[in-house]
């Protein structure tokens, strides 16, 4: 029973890697709601905090240093980023960075108007990652984010950041807090993955993950 499950780990660590090891391009930036593109066979979302990582950890799981670039200006970002993978496949989507309360109040609005009807509205959207930094874990701003997906019945995943700028022992209490916090949520998945973009770590169970995406 052991060695299926061994290798059903591997067939799916596998089919990630095939996944990225095509080109993963750029699609397009969307403003409005009309903008979107029409549905992909599978999509999912990247969401967290401003410098959480979001770029660093998309750039790692396609395998190219500079396709998601960070914006000089943390949280000036304000539209959905798309980005196809597995040739045509999968649309992996670059939520903007919240957390930094910049942009004029207008802007705010807009902005959170259109990451909420995205997320009510888009077919094929199989489930938003959302990140936190493995040296915090989930903030007040991570909260009120998790309530709206729970609100919008998407399921949704917990992934740590930068896990190389924390010790063994700090890394295993975020993550059981973390795992804790979650486990009530309704649309959450149970799972937790610890990533670094810096040191590849858990980049390959992220890889597989968005693989089981694909039907």
């Amino acid at each position: 029973m052991a060695d299926a499950h061994h290798s059903e780990d591997d067939g799916r660590i596998e089919a990630g890697r095939k996944l990225f090891a095509g080109p993963v391009t750029f699609l397009m930036g969307v403003a409005k709601l009309e903008q979107l593109p029409d549905a992909f066979p599978a999509e999912v979302a990247f969401a967290g905090r401003s410098n959480v990582g979001k770029s660093s950890l998309i750039n790692a799981v396609s395998g190219q240093h500079d396709l998601a670039r960070a914006s000089n200006t943390p949280g000036r970002t304000r539209e959905l980023n798309y980005f196809i993978a597995g040739n045509g496949k999968l649309a992996i989507v670059d939520l903007p960075g919240y957390g930094y309360a910049k942009a004029e109040k207008t802007a705010v609005k807009t902005w959170q108007r259109l990451i909420r009807n995205y997320l009510k509205g888009r077919p094929g959207l199989r489930r938003v990652f959302v990140l936190a930094d493995a040296r915090h874990g989930l903030k007040p701003q991570d909260s009120a984010t998790l309530a709206l997906l729970d609100e919008a019945a998407v399921n949704y995943q917990l992934v740590l950041t930068k896990a190389d700028k924390c010790s063994v022992r700090e890394l295993a209490a975020v993550a059981a807090t973390t795992a804790q916090a979650v486990s009530k949520r309704p649309a959450a998945h149970p799972q937790l993955i610890v990533t670094s973009a810096k040191t590849g770590a858990g980049i390959a169970e992220l890889r597989a993950e968005l693989a089981g995406m694909i039907s």
